[in-house]
């Protein structure tokens, strides 16, 4: 069993910056690999990206790449998603997510643990 707790969401001028924390439980998070997600009202959950479990693989949706980084600290137990200019569109809940095997990353049904969310919100 993994718990995920998000941390880092707030209110944002477009433009601006936030870095999301990730905190699981459990010894074995290196095994994990992790994913970002978000929702907005109205819409579906959606990839935003996602790290392996050792950190030397990635990927990013392509509305947040170049923009968006995903890193993890193994020791820490802490994955995090560095967002930079930010934009109203991205207003949504951060949701983090974790899976032992990653068949595709983009869909949310292949992560087998979910953190409750937290809310990032970009002001125009």
């Amino acid at each position: 069993q993994v718990q995920l707790v998000e941390s880092g969401g707030g209110l944002v001028q477009a433009g601006g910056s936030l870095r999301l924390s990730c905190t699981a439980s459990g010894r074995t998070f290196k095994n994990y690999h992790m994913g970002w997600f978000r929702q907005a009202p109205g819409k579906e959950r959606e990839f935003v990206g996602g790290i392996s479990g050792s950190g030397m693989s990635t990927a990013y949706a392509d509305a947040v790449k170049g923009r968006f980084t995903i890193s993890r600290d193994n020791a820490e137990n802490t994955v995090y998603l560095q967002m930079n200019s930010l934009k109203p569109e991205d207003t949504a809940v951060y949701h983090c997510a974790a899976t032992f095997i990653i068949g595709d990353w983009y869909d949310p049904k292949g992560y087998d643990y979910w953190g409750q969310g937290t809310q990032v919100t970009v002001s125009s």
